[in-house]
């Protein structure tokens, strides 16, 4: 019979072979989800350029499942794996910001839930995550022009413009990745997958707590979020003044044309349904 133990019970920062196989299954699924979205085309809001992004559900409902730092870090991992290294567009710190923002971001979100049969709290949680994600995001991108770093939409005569154009930017994300592509779906989606994709890993689903959604825990992970912010932005902006210090850039859509974008979606793809189907079969094999 299939040994099995609880998804939380080891805490967030234990790692063995369960949370390998989670944030394989994670990073892969996030790296999927991603590279599919790079195919869909940019659509107009008000005059801002608004692109998908990844189908955040999936990664709502997936990492919500687990709930350990390491399913928080295989989704910016993912994005990097699938969405730079395997496209050939890589740079070491163009990638902190992500890897630092994304894994804070949803490392705090997570720790609020109390009632993981509750899709409602578990969509509200990824919108919360996904807008932290964008919230940084949006400080960033604005301390980058303060600093001279990089160029965005201001008035020339009045450069607090930027705030308010940055901020329109994230808020449209919030809306349109964090909502339209990643609450509603998740409220669909999330009961489907609690306590059937655990099994497959040898885990059990995660259990609810007493108490209130905010405790002290909430608050060491809060103020790790806001600490990470400067880290951030100084690797960011570093980025764009001295390159990315390891880079790794052949460039394969420019050569290749976006056809190539199938690599990384078959590759991802393979990983993300064989770790599953190798699980499945150690399962029905009493393993």
């Amino acid at each position: 019979m299939a040994t099995t133990t609880s998804a939380d019970s080891s805490g967030v920062f234990s790692f063995d072979h369960r949370d390998m196989m989670v944030f394989i299954l994670v990073m892969s699924l996030h790296g999927l989800q991603s590279m599919i979205t790079e195919l869909l085309p940019e659509f107009s809001v008000g005059g801002l350029g608004v692109s998908i992004g990844p189908f955040w559900f999936v990664a709502m409902s997936v990492v919500l499942l687990f709930r350990s730092f390491w399913a928080c870090l295989a989704i910016p991992v993912g994005g990097i794996v699938f969405g730079e290294i395997l496209i050939g567009d890589f740079s070491a710190l163009g990638a902190v910001e992500g890897l630092l923002v994304i894994t804070a971001s949803w490392f705090f979100a997570m720790s609020l839930i109390t009632d993981p049969d509750s899709p409602t709290q578990i969509a509200g949680v990824g919108l919360l995550a996904k807008a932290m994600e964008e919230t940084a995001a949006w400080f960033i991108d604005v301390g980058k022009f303060y600093i001279g770093v990089e160029e965005l939409e201001a008035i020339s005569w009045l450069p607090a413009t930027v705030w308010a154009t940055e901020g329109i930017g994230a808020l449209v994300q919030i809306l349109v990745a964090g909502i339209v592509f990643g609450a509603i779906p998740t409220l669909f989606l999330y009961p489907r997958l609690r306590g059937k994709i655990e099994p497959l890993l040898g885990m059990r689903s995660t259990e609810g707590r007493n108490g209130p959604m905010f405790t002290r825990s909430s608050l060491k992970r809060l103020l790790a979020w806001v600490a990470i912010l400067p880290l951030a932005f100084g690797a960011e902006a570093l980025s764009e003044t001295s390159g990315g210090i390891v880079t790794f850039t052949p460039e394969f859509v420019e050569t290749y044309g976006q056809t190539f974008l199938f690599v990384p979606i078959v590759v991802a793809a393979v990983v993300a349904f064989g770790l599953v189907a190798y699980r499945q079969r150690k399962v029905e094999g009493g393993v």
